[in-house]
């Protein structure tokens, strides 16, 4: 069974950067799209990059031009540099693959932005 663990999150003041990384069991990362989501208290799971198998990436504008996706398949590992973060991007962080696969939720890292 694949487990995916993420890590990298914090206490960090507006303005400030971040970088997530997730590391999984299994090698999912070198054969699908993977991505990165985020829940915000009292909201939905939403997600905030994708990166496919070609290096193709999408952001919604929430996050656009603040946060990158990248990956490593050799160390079967996806990133999530955090820029110029806001106090609306509080959330516990999660990744999966795109779409995500309901088995691979791990327990996130939580990224709280405040002052």
């Amino acid at each position: 069974q694949v487990q995916v663990v993420e890590s990298g999150g914090g206490l960090v003041q507006p303005g400030g950067s971040l970088r997530l990384s997730c590391a999984a069991s299994g090698s999912i990362f070198s054969v699908y799209s993977m991505g990165w989501y985020r829940q915000a208290p009292g909201k939905q799971r939403a997600l905030v990059a994708r990166i496919t198998i070609g290096g193709d990436t999408y952001y919604p504008d929430s996050v656009k031009g603040r946060f990158t996706i990248s990956r490593d398949g050799a160390k079967n590992t996806v990133y999530l540099q955090m820029n110029s973060l806001k106090p609306e991007d509080t959330a516990v962080y999660y990744c999966n693959e795109f779409p995500p696969r309901t088995s691979y939720w791990g327990q996130g890292t939580q990224v709280t932005v405040s002052s």
